[in-house]
């Protein structure tokens, strides 16, 4: 029988929300196969019915991968929702706790902004299930739209306040160290703040009623900009710090933060764009949707080779990946290589394809999307160690668990 009360896991801390995180985020990876590989008329996403009509007439390929999505989508889904639950369950005890009250005098008090991100996300995996497995849900979809505008409503007050009592602190207090911030720690917040503008922005996409659409815009516009004000702050911050003391090695993964960031403000613009395409006028053009995630994935690749070189510098693979010790920062590396899969996945379709420069299910199309794919693998591969680490029994290792 495995003893339970050795696992890394049981040493909890706010950042074990990202492993909910990275487990909707593959969910997510595996909705793009049927985003741009099932047709979907007069919808902004496939249903249900589409998918269903799509199967029975497909090619042994096509349906080999519809059921692959489906079920990627259903285990990584379950597995999220289950994480979510799973952390959910301990936040009140670890902020009553001694290492609770701790954190919430440093730098690492920003660390509990995990949880509106894991919610947020969450409600955008539950979306998914609902589009994916529930017959008939399109047919109600507009009375769920202001449903899940409150809900995200409300969990971006949540972020606000866990932000605005954060800053309050630090600013009163004049608590906040400076040295010790060398990292992108302090991007969290934005990611969070991101994630509920990216689903606040779904509506504005979808709904065919202009002042659903309209009132989704303008809120996810808030926090558009929120994120991104917080963002070049967080990185000018740390880039001095990390400057003058180096990197701190257990925080190393936040360097590539940069990354998921722009994929969830890139698919916000994309949703506002369509919005506002449908309901007020304002026509881009492929060309300037190229142009947007082309500028996206470049932000995305430099800091993704930022941050891998760092990773190099630091052994940080060697030590906590696949040596002897254990980090729940670990988790954060998940984020990142789902989110430039996504993204690359929406670079081919919305920029590539529809500006003409390749040809859908083209050699060109199939080479760049496996590349996508070989970025999906390498992370499903990443979170089944991990979660073997940090949720199976522990073996001797040395352990940082709160950072």
């Amino acid at each position: 029988m495995q003893d339970n009360a050795k696992r890394p896991a049981d040493t909890w801390s706010p950042l074990y929300f990202l492993a909910s995180v990275g487990a909707g985020g593959l969910a997510v990876t595996f909705f793009m196969y049927l985003l741009f590989w099932v047709p979907h008329p007069d919808k902004a996403v496939p249903v249900f019915e589409d998918i269903a009509a799509a199967f029975a007439n497909a090619t042994p390929l096509l349906a080999g991968a519809i059921l692959l999505a489906a079920a990627g989508i259903a285990v990584f889904g379950i597995m999220n929702l289950y994480l979510l639950v799973w952390n959910l369950r301990r936040v009140r005890g670890f902020l009553g706790s001694q290492r609770g009250r701790m954190l919430a005098t440093t730098n690492a008090q920003s660390q509990i902004m995990a949880l509106p991100l894991a919610l947020a996300m969450s409600i955008n995996v539950g979306f998914i299930l609902g589009l994916v497995f529930v017959p008939g849900l399109w047919s109600v979809v507009e009375y769920l739209f202001p449903v899940a505008l409150i809900a995200f409503l409300a969990i971006g007050t949540l972020a606000l306040r866990q932000l605005g009592g954060f800053l309050a602190r630090v600013m009163a207090s004049g608590e906040f160290d400076c040295k010790t911030n060398n990292s992108f720690a302090q991007l969290l917040p934005a990611f969070s703040l991101a994630m509920v503008g990216v689903g606040l922005a779904a509506p504005g996409a979808m709904s065919a009623t202009p002042l659903t659409s309209g009132i989704s815009i303008i809120l996810s516009t808030f926090f558009l900009v929120a994120a991104a004000t917080i963002a070049l702050v967080g990185v000018i911050l740390g880039l001095r710090a990390m400057l003058e003391n180096g990197v701190n090695v257990e925080q190393a993964p936040t360097l590539l933060i940069v990354v998921p960031l722009m994929t969830v403000l890139g698919i916000l613009l994309l949703r506002q764009d369509h919005g506002l395409h449908m309901h007020f006028e304002g026509h881009s053009n492929a060309g300037d949707a190229l142009v947007m995630l082309t500028r996206m994935m470049s932000l995305e690749v430099l800091f993704a080779l930022f941050g891998l070189t760092v990773l190099r510098a630091t052994g940080y693979i060697h030590r906590f990946i696949v040596g002897t010790e254990t980090s729940v920062g670990s988790y954060a590396l998940i984020c990142p290589g789902v989110a430039l899969s996504v993204l690359t996945q929406f670079w081919i379709n919305k920029g590539l394809v529809a500006a003409g420069l390749i040809t859908k299910f083209g050699t060109a199309y199939w080479a760049l999307t496996s590349l996508a794919v070989a970025g999906q693998i390498s992370m499903i591969v990443l979170l089944v160690v991990l979660n073997r680490r940090h949720f199976g029994k522990r073996r001797e290792t040395a352990q940082v668990a709160v950072q």
